[in-house]
């Protein structure tokens, strides 16, 4: 696995837009700011052609001109770390026009995004065998004040933070709008972690049937970290650009734990998607689930909650299942390094997740 240099103090952070441009309000407002915030802690900037573009269809330019962007920006010397716009819909459309060959030869820089930007932290992994940040996008960083969630996703570029925990409490429903772009996160509930062995959940208290439990009543595993929005990674599966089963068995010694979310997929959608995943082997080496709150958060259908939906799959594989974990569409979210060989460990309301460089 190839781990780009850190972000030196006064270096240049890159912005792209390979998915949504920062065109509209509130995004335009905040990635402004998020910019001067940046300034101020004494980072140059280099803007990408894209990044104030609405000419595409669910992203910010024709597939051909946001691949361009995004390939030209990632081999420039001219800055250290990109930072994507935002996320969007139709990101998968450039990846016809990347050149991935190109990416794999040229010097490892840290991208960070997420959702719609799995396509390409995902695809940095398994196809350039080079680390990634599945983290906030750069108009997050333009609320007043920062929440800490982003002041880790920062330490992360800067090599400053190699573990990262959970937050107290999470968004339900943000306060941000046109009028108001640079509210942060509006935290009201508190973070509650459902954790399972199988489809059993556990039972903190009781240690001598769990395998997985340390001395000190904690549950720890261990592996590489990949996945991304699960909306993204069953649309990218069995393509052409498909390469999980080469990344599989490259670090099956290592056992993979495999981070999801999802965004506009209900809980049908999930538990289809698991299953798509599990049949086309992904799950094979699995050693953990980090399981982000989906955006249909607490959305039963059929009696069907999201919680049944992840574990119809994930709780036949007898290895820990944590749920409800700070990752994805309802912030605050985790910076997680895709790639990495991390050490997970959980308690009751707590995990930690530390993030290896090898």
């Amino acid at each position: 696995m190839r781990y780009p240099e850190n972000l030196q103090r006064n270096g240049t952070i890159g912005f792209v837009a390979p998915s949504f441009g920062c065109c509209v309000e509130p995004y335009k407002s905040a990635f402004d700011n998020a910019q001067r915030s940046f300034a101020r802690l004494g980072y140059r900037l280099d803007i990408g052609p894209n990044c104030y573009e609405g000419k595409g269809i669910g992203i910010s330019n024709t597939p051909e001109k946001c691949a361009e962007e995004l390939i030209e920006y990632y081999q420039s010397f001219g800055n250290d770390v990109l930072l994507s716009c935002g996320g969007g819909e139709l990101m998968c459309e450039i990846l016809e026009y990347m050149d991935f060959e190109a990416l794999k030869k040229a010097p490892p820089k840290w991208y960070m995004g997420y959702s719609d930007n799995t396509n390409m932290t995902y695809m940095l992994a398994t196809c350039c065998d080079t680390a990634s940040v599945y983290g906030p996008n750069a108009p997050a960083f333009g609320m007043e004040p920062w929440h800490a969630s982003l002041e880790d996703a920062l330490e992360i570029l800067t090599g400053e933070r190699e573990t990262v925990g959970g937050y107290e409490r999470w968004e339900r429903e943000s306060k941000k709008s046109e009028e108001n772009p640079l509210v942060p996160y509006h935290v009201t509930e508190k973070r509650i972690l459902k954790s399972f062995v199988g489809n059993n959940p556990i039972v903190w208290e009781n240690k001598e049937d769990n395998i997985f439990m340390e001395a000190d009543g904690s549950i720890h595993f261990k592996g590489r970290l990949l996945g991304g929005c699960m909306d993204c990674l069953v649309n990218l599966l069995g393509t052409r650009f498909d390469r999980t089963r080469e990344f599989l068995e490259r670090y099956k010694e290592d056992g993979i734990i495999w981070f999801l979310e999802a965004c506009d997929l209900n809980v049908f959608g999930i538990r289809r998607a698991m299953w798509q995943m599990e049949q086309a082997g992904w799950f094979r080496y699995v050693k953990g689930f980090l399981i982000g709150r989906p955006l249909c958060f607490g959305q039963e259908m059929m009696e069907l909650t999201a919680y049944d939906a992840v574990l119809k799959v994930a709780g036949s594989k007898n290895v820990p299942v944590i749920m409800d974990v700070d990752l994805g569409h309802l912030p605050p979210m985790m910076p997680v390094i895709v790639g990495s060989r991390a050490d997970v460990t959980v308690r009751g309301n707590d995990i930690s997740i530390t993030m290896h460089k090898d």
